[in-house]
C-alpha cells in the first residue's frame, strides 16, 4: 500500500477525540498546581498572544519511563513509529460499576483474547472503564472515601506482566490519573508500585483518556501528538482514535 492509500484509508475513519479538553479547573493530582492561562497580548494590540503555565502531568497527558526511573527514556526519545499504534480497548466499566478499586488481571486480558483473538506485538492496550464520565469534577474523578482515600481502578501486575513481556505491547492507558487502584495505592502507603513497574520496563502510558466507550475492542489505532519538549517526563497529549467506518 502506498502512502496515499494509507492517507485514504485513514481519512475514510471515524475519528474519535480521546482526550479532555483542560482548563484551569481540570482534575488534576492535587499536589500538582492548576493549570494557568493569560493574556500577553490582546486583537487591541494587533494580535492575541496566550501564556500558558501547566505541568507536564496534566489532564489527558503521556508518561515518559523516566517520569518515574532514573536513567530511564525522557519523552522526545520514544520512537516516533511507537505514536501511532493499533488500538485493543478492553473494556472492564461493568465490573468498575460494581468495585470502583478493579484492578485489570491476566485473566481478564485472556478473557478478551479468547473473544477477540491475540494482541498483536507493538500494540496500545487501553483499559476502559467510563471513569471519563466523571470530568470535569475533580471530586467525583477522585472519589475519596471517608477515611480521604481514593477509590480508583487500575491494573493488576500480572496483566501489565502479561502485556509487557508475553505480547510487547508498546504502550497502555487508561481512563484514571494512576496505573494502580486507589486501594493498592494505600495498601502501599501511596507508593504507585505498578506505574513504577511498568515505567520500569521502558514503555510508555497514556492517563486520564476519554470516550474509549466509543471505541471498539479491535481494528481501531491510536495516534498520540505532544510539542517537541526537550528533556521531558510528560506532556499534555491530544490522543485520536482512527476507527474504520461501518
Amino acid at each position: 500500500m502506498s502512502l496515499t492509500q494509507a492517507y485514504q484509508a485513514l481519512k475514510a475513519a471515524k475519528l474519535v477525540n480521546l482526550s479532555h479538553k483542560i482548563n484551569e479547573n481540570s482534575p488534576h493530582f492535587p499536589a500538582l498546581p492548576s493549570l494557568e492561562k493569560k493574556d500577553i497580548f490582546t486583537l487591541k494590540d494587533g494580535f492575541h498572544v496566550q501564556q500558558f503555565t501547566v505541568v507536564g502531568q496534566y489532564g489527558t497527558h503521556i508518561d515518559a519511563p523516566n517520569h518515574f526511573v532514573e536513567g530511564a527514556a525522557w519523552l522526545d526519545e520514544i520512537p516516533l513509529e511507537d505514536l501511532l499504534l493499533p488500538l485493543y480497548v478492553i473494556d472492564k466499566s461493568e465490573a468498575v460499576t460494581t468495585d470502583p478499586n478493579y484492578r485489570l488481571t491476566k485473566a481478564d486480558v485472556l478473557e478478551f483474547e479468547e473473544a477477540n483473538g491475540p494482541i498483536q506485538e507493538g500494540a496500545f492496550v487501553a483499559f476502559r472503564s467510563d471513569w471519563h464520565k466523571r470530568w470535569p469534577n475533580q471530586d467525583a474523578f477522585r472519589n475519596l472515601d471517608t477515611n480521604g482515600v481514593q477509590q480508583t481502578p487500575g491494573w493488576a501486575h500480572d496483566a501489565l506482566e502479561y502485556l509487557i513481556h508475553d505480547r510487547k505491547v508498546k504502550a497502555v492507558g487508561h481512563e484514571t490519573l494512576d496505573t494502580d487502584s486507589g486501594a493498592q495505592a494505600a495498601e502501599n502507603k501511596g507508593a504507585l508500585v505498578e506505574e513504577y513497574y511498568l515505567l520500569e520496563q521502558g514503555i510508555y502510558q497514556v492517563e486520564v483518556l476519554a470516550n474509549l466507550d466509543q471505541v471498539p475492542a479491535t481494528g481501531s489505532f491510536i495516534s498520540i501528538a505532544y510539542p517537541n519538549w526537550d528533556h521531558a517526563t510528560g506532556s499534555p497529549v491530544r490522543a485520536v482514535a482512527y476507527v474504520p467506518a461501518d
